[in-house]
């Protein structure tokens, strides 16, 4: 036996003289997923949670979007309830084109996103501002958080009749609705955020000479933005979950008036496209709201 051979089979023979473990078990592949992620530079241990999910995410919708199928085209359960994914998809291309509720799914889709991103813009201006004075000033907390704290529990229904009694049917109503859902989320994340600062950043910019305004600016403002952009992120999701209930009344277009229209004519297919529709268009908007977090706050959670 020549010297290759005897290493090849010493290398397949263990210490105790048995041949090594083969590929490992399922258990072990288990334990391997939801263990630790691997250790970074400088690091000791794994941090629980770190490690790319793209891979188990795309096996998730996969064998959701099967299940969904078989199901439907076994027959177990009745089109009116649950319609098979190809009768969804047929109905977009329809919707699509032809329209549906005298306009089309990009009219829809176009008149929901101005409303919940024209909320979101108006949230914008105004809720992160008012949560860092409430952070950094003590009049402000004592003006602002009881009314925000009094009205964020209520479901949007609960004051949507007085909005309309305020502001009446039109526009404005429907667009102030959503944008009172948004309002508070992104106004305590920026007090929260406020809040979280360390105070030995604050005593050592007072000390090199900053004023107040150039703390705020240059240290909480920065401190605070993770915070700030999670707010954004749990806002936007607020204004989508509220758009069906804005379009409930006297709505000609938009992606929530559409799924109530087909939800009264039991038009399933139709209901299911639109929170496909909207589920997308959220779930994008996220997405850019983590690139943006990535870019903006590289420092976050390290």
């Amino acid at each position: 036996m020549s010297a290759t051979k005897a290493l090849d089979a010493k290398a397949a023979i263990s210490p105790a003289g048995s041949p090594q473990q083969s590929s490992p078990t399922l258990l072990q592949r288990l334990k391997k997923i939801f263990s630790a992620g691997p250790v970074m530079p400088g690091e000791s241990y794994g941090a629980p949670g770190r490690g790319k999910s793209a891979a188990i995410s795309l096996v998730t919708a996969s064998a959701l979007l099967l299940l969904w199928f078989v199901t439907t085209t076994a027959g177990w359960i009745d089109p009116m309830f649950l319609p098979s994914p190809v009768a969804v998809l047929a109905r977009f291309w329809e919707v699509l084109t032809e329209g549906f509720a005298n306009a089309t799914l990009l009219e829809h889709t176009g008149w929901s996103m101005m409303r919940v991103f024209g909320a979101f813009a108006l949230a914008l201006v105004t809720a992160v501002p008012i949560g860092i004075l409430m952070g950094v000033n003590r009049v402000a907390r004592g003006l602002f958080d009881p009314i925000i704290e009094f009205y964020r529990p209520l479901p949007p229904l609960a004051y949507l009749p007085l909005v309309i009694i305020w502001l009446g049917i039109g526009e404005v109503s429907k667009v102030v609705l959503i944008y009172m859902s948004i309002f508070a989320p992104m106004a305590l994340s920026a007090r929260a955020g406020v809040r979280s600062v360390a105070i030995e950043q604050i005593h050592a910019a007072y000390s090199m000479g900053a004023s107040r305004w150039q703390v705020i600016r240059h240290i909480i403002l920065k401190s605070a933005l993770p915070e700030i952009l999670t707010g954004m992120r749990i806002g936007i999701g607020f204004g989508w979950t509220t758009l069906v209930a804005a379009e409930m009344v006297a709505a000609q277009a938009g992606l929530g008036f559409m799924v109530l229209n087909a939800a009264e004519f039991l038009v399933t297919d139709v209901v299911i496209m639109g929170i496909v529709v909207i589920g997308i268009i959220a779930y994008l908007f996220d997405m850019l709201m983590r690139y943006a977090e990535r870019k903006l706050v590289p420092w976050k959670g390290k």
